[in-house]
This record gives structure tokens, C-alpha cells and sequence, in this order.
């Protein structure tokens, strides 16, 4: 089975990937398939500030860095979550 296959959802791809045995998928990618935002990484950090300074919580401590191919072909540190 690939590590790292992309899947569909709502018509937009989420790239994913095996890690410690469970799947972990790019955030910024469910950010764009659920919001439909043009720029799901400007939401993506909008929403960690938002968090943090709301209720103290840092998000990027309960995900991942983890390489996935990025569009340009490159393997790229990305945050990802599991389910």
C-alpha cells in the first residue's frame, strides 16, 4: 500500500500520509476542501492565532510536520493532523 496517496474529498485533494502506523492528513488541505478558502494557509495561521489567543492553546503542538509532496513537486514539512 503507498504512504502517501492522495484522496478526494468534496472534489479537492488531501494529501496524506502513514506515520507511526495511522494516516495524517495536511491540514491546509481540509481547511480548503471544508472552507472553500482561496488561501487556506493565510486561514490556517489566522485560525492558530486566533486559538492562542482565545484560549491559550497552541494548535501546531497537536500536529505534525510531516513531508508531502507540495504542488510544485517538492517534498515539503507541512502540517498535518490524524484523526
Amino acid at each position: 500500500m503507498e504512504n502517501t496517496k492522495i484522496v478526494l474529498f468534496r472534489g479537492i485533494g488531501i494529501r496524506r500520509i502513514i506515520h507511526n502506523d495511522e494516516w495524517w492528513f495536511s491540514i491546509v488541505d481540509i481547511i480548503k476542501s471544508l472552507t472553500e478558502s482561496e488561501n487556506p494557509r493565510v486561514y490556517w495561521n489566522a485560525m492558530k492565532t486566533r486559538v492562542k489567543l482565545e484560549d491559550g492553546i497552541e494548535l501546531s503542538t497537536i500536529c505534525r510536520q510531516l513531508k508531502l509532496e507540495a504542488p510544485d513537486g517538492k517534498m515539503r514539512e507541512t502540517d498535518c493532523a490524524n484523526t
